[in-house]
């Protein structure tokens, strides 16, 4: 996996994003790397916004294609507090956004973006990791 540790991160998220985009394990299709840049986004967003007391930190993003070039794997890994955004309930999107409570959003469309997204909690880390089928036959 190709990694690189961001320390600070204040202020640094389109850097952040920008190198993950950079990767050679980006494919080169559009609209998967509209959804995966989407993804991306507001995963970094969380991990700056909120990670953080004081939003000073570092977060250590990656990218790693398979010896097939068939699932791009993004991990994003930070020592903040520890949060499963997985646990969070989707938003109700039948609501207008007015109507809508503030946050959820983001993780929820990164859940519809990827194909696989987890979380773990190891060595006083969050570490969130998100898939997606990249080869040219993806179903």
């Amino acid at each position: 996996m190709k990694k690189k540790r961001f320390n600070p991160i204040t202020d640094r998220s389109s850097e952040i994003i920008t190198f993950l985009m950079a990767s050679p394990d980006m494919p080169d299709d559009a609209d998967l790397r509209f959804k995966i840049e989407l993804s991306i986004e507001e995963a970094v967003e969380n991990v700056v916004r909120y990670a953080y007391e004081g939003g000073i930190g570092w977060l250590e993003a990656g990218t790693h294609l398979d010896d097939k070039s068939l699932i791009l794997t993004i991990e994003l890994r930070d020592a903040g507090k520890p949060f499963n955004p997985l646990e969070e309930a989707d938003p109700d999107i039948t609501l207008s956004a007015n109507e809508r409570p503030v946050g959820g959003l983001g993780i929820y469309l990164c859940k519809q973006m990827m194909d696989s997204i987890t979380y773990r909690y190891e060595d006083g880390n969050n570490v969130l990791i998100m898939k997606k089928l990249v080869s040219p036959e993806r179903a």
